[in-house]
């Protein structure tokens, strides 16, 4: 990899890795507003997740994981950064950088994690999906929330939200 430093990407790798990276961000998305079939989309159907306490079928994590967030955070915001590729024929492996922000319910603490994704992906008739996923923390903390949705300054805004009451969705479909 460090000989390929540096090396401008063909016109069809950069596509490669623009397709990849929407489908790291829908990820997200699926996490954050609690969309199983976007979730599922992401991956192939064999595809595998190793989140640590659970390694197995990615379709069934994501039955047990979209849940779960919905029962122990009013909100999750997941961001990724640094997104480093590795290609190899129809398949790729790359390192994510990810901070993901959790209000649990009640809006009193902030539990933010900060890792990695390490994820292989393949390509096939022309689509990219996930195969595998393994989560790495560099670290988690939490603090107390001072919760100012409903101050002054932002009263007016939109509020984000799981699901179909999230403003994402009308935006869409204008």
């Amino acid at each position: 990899m460090p000989d390929e430093t540096g090396i401008p990407p063909s016109p069809e790798e950069v596509a490669d890795r623009m397709a990849i990276q929407d489908i790291l961000h829908q990820h997200s998305r699926a996490l954050d507003r609690l969309e199983l079939e976007l979730h599922q989309d992401c991956y192939w159907p064999e595809a595998e997740e190793d989140y640590g306490s659970y390694k197995g079928p990615a379709a069934q994590f994501a039955e047990l994981v979209l849940p779960a967030l919905e029962g122990a955070y009013e909100l999750t915001r997941h961001c990724l950064s640094n997104t480093l590729f590795t290609f190899s024929g129809g398949s790729a492996r790359c390192e994510s950088s990810v901070s993901a922000a959790h209000l649990l319910v009640g809006a009193a603490q902030e539990m933010l994690f900060s890792g990695r994704y390490l994820d292989q992906l393949e390509k096939r008739q022309g689509r990219w999906k996930l195969t595998h996923r393994q989560v790495v923390i560099d670290w988690s903390r939490r603090h107390p929330v001072s919760d100012e949705r409903e101050s002054e300054a932002f009263a007016a805004l939109a509020r984000g939200a799981h699901g179909e009451q999230d403003p994402i969705y009308p935006f869409l479909q204008r």
